[in-house]
């Protein structure tokens, strides 16, 4: 069984919010939130169009989710420095 990549995210939004989730597939998941494929998160759809400001790359769903948490504990100035990074 071939392992597949995972990334956790910070997405963009319209409104200079960000949003923090994790995919299998950052190209998909964009177009999610941005309403051209169906999927994408509910705090997303009113605040489009939505980019990607960050990702880091994972090897396991478990770890994404593990990520995800730490970095939605963060404040906004710290997600923003983390952006900032890429």
């Amino acid at each position: 069984m071939q392992e597949t990549d995972w990334y956790v995210y910070l997405a963009k939004c319209a409104d200079d919010t960000l949003y923090t989730g994790v995919t299998n597939n950052l190209e998909r998941r964009m177009k999610q939130h941005n309403g051209k494929l169906q999927g994408g998160a509910r705090y997303t759809s009113g605040r489009r169009p939505v980019v990607l400001a960050w990702y880091e790359k994972v090897f396991s769903r478990s770890q994404a989710q593990k990520r995800e948490l730490e970095i939605r504990s963060l404040s906004k100035a710290e997600k923003i420095r983390l952006s900032r990074k890429v």
